[in-house]
């Protein structure tokens, strides 16, 4: 009896010696084993920071077609000088002459003359307030951005016309494109507002002018 007790003690030794030894060398092969390294391929590339341009004063010229009340319409130029106090806000400097054609009055009665040459010169002086309300960018393609801003203008002058010096006010609506931080296109719609009496009655004479331009800012 002892005997058989003896030999299942050893059996049950030799069993438990045979798992111990199966079960631990999968963790040491498992221990040394290393995970392997992922290198991931990411090309790199070359990035260019713009320079921010920080010039503040904006001179520039202009060309357009105004509507001089009772006088036709007529070729306008010009020149104007800004100056951006922040983002928003700027003020503007402008000159424009223009020469009025004949009414339809001089036309039709052959002989009467209501201003001599010298009085269909028109020049108006403005110094007006703009507020750039709408500063975006306009897509040409699929890789070129311009720059742009949609912005109110108005303000007060003064416009020589027929023989006297008129107080004018002037209002209007523009678009800034900014091709380079340095160079700028305009497309401007201004109303300059005065009176006049030319015709024996006075009035409120709204003389509307569309004009492009180009700025420089410096």
């Amino acid at each position: 009896m002892e005997s058989r007790i003896l030999v299942l003690l050893l059996a049950v030794g030799a069993a438990l010696t045979v798992l111990t030894g199966c079960g631990s060398t999968p963790v040491a092969q498992q221990g040394n084993e290393q995970p392997a390294v992922v290198e991931p391929e990411v090309e790199r590339r070359e990035i260019t920071v713009a320079d921010i341009d920080t010039e503040n004063f904006e001179v520039g010229a202009f060309i357009g077609q105004m509507s001089i009340e009772d006088f036709g319409v007529s070729t306008v130029s010009g020149a104007r000088i800004a100056y951006h106090m922040t983002e928003d806000f700027f003020t503007e400097v402008s000159v424009g002459t223009a020469e009025a054609e004949e009414t339809s009055f001089e036309r039709l009665s052959g002989a009467a003359q209501l201003l001599t040459d010298a009085d269909r010169d028109l020049t108006y002086y403005n110094v007006s307030f703009g507020y750039n309300m709408m500063p975006g960018e306009s897509f040409f393609g699929e890789n070129r951005a311009v720059n742009t801003s949609l912005y109110l203008i108005g303000g007060v002058g003064k416009t020589e016309f027929a023989g006297d010096d008129r107080f004018t006010l002037n209002i209007g609506l523009g678009l800034r494109m900014m091709p380079r931080d340095w160079f700028a296109l305009h497309v401007d719609v201004r109303d300059h507002i005065f009176d006049i009496d030319l015709l024996g009655q006075e009035k409120t004479a709204h003389n509307f002018e569309a004009h492009m331009g180009f700025t420089f800012f410096f």
